[in-house]
């Protein structure tokens, strides 16, 4: 059995669909969800799936230790950011090399680096006038999104899209697609 830590900070529409793909796999299951956000939706969640939480500070961010033990504690084989928004600790990348996963709103290299998360990133795309955009699952590394992609998938745009529609079309990206890649992706 192969057990996967969710890292999420906001609401937990992907940690959901993550969590429904594998509510009854036999080889992957959702141990452990970790949020840094005390107003993040997917605190209701946890307690609704009966799944432990644990609440993180800057200060477990700084000094990372604590936040490893508690993965070794639920035997935690990958890290799957949902909606994460700090960078993570060397530690941990050391920890669980090449067994993060992360999903970008946005076709990496294009839109990605630091502070570029959620409607920032369509604000973005719009402000460019792109043609598509779409989403990028890949593993992470020391920087924010330059480690290996693993899938991309693309949406079309056109000039009647805001930074609202376009958010839209990838989220329905990320729902199609993040649970079935990081299956694909642990069972390797």
């Amino acid at each position: 059995m192969k057990h996967i830590s969710i890292f999420a900070s906001g609401k937990g529409s992907n940690a959901q669909k993550i969590k429904q793909h594998f509510s009854n796999h036999p080889e992957i299951k959702v141990e452990l969800i970790v949020c840094n956000n005390p107003k993040a939706g997917i605190i209701e969640l946890a307690a609704e799936w009966k799944i432990p939480l644990l609440m993180i500070t800057k200060e477990d961010q700084k000094n990372p230790q604590h936040l490893l033990n508690e993965l070794l504690k639920y035997k935690i084989d990958w890290i799957v950011l949902a909606g994460y928004l700090w960078l993570i600790p060397e530690l941990l990348i050391k920890k669980f090399p090449n067994q993060i996963i992360n999903i970008h709103p946005a076709l990496l290299p294009k839109y990605g680096g630091k502070g570029m998360y959620g409607m920032k990133v369509h604000e973005a795309v719009k402000s460019a006038n792109e043609k598509q955009t779409g989403i990028t699952i890949h593993l992470i590394d020391e920087e924010f999104d330059k480690g290996e992609i693993i899938f991309q998938a693309s949406v079309l745009l056109n000039e009647n899209d805001t930074p609202d529609s376009i958010a839209e079309k990838v989220h329905q990206l990320e729902h199609k697609h993040f649970a079935q890649e990081i299956e694909k992706i642990i069972s390797k």
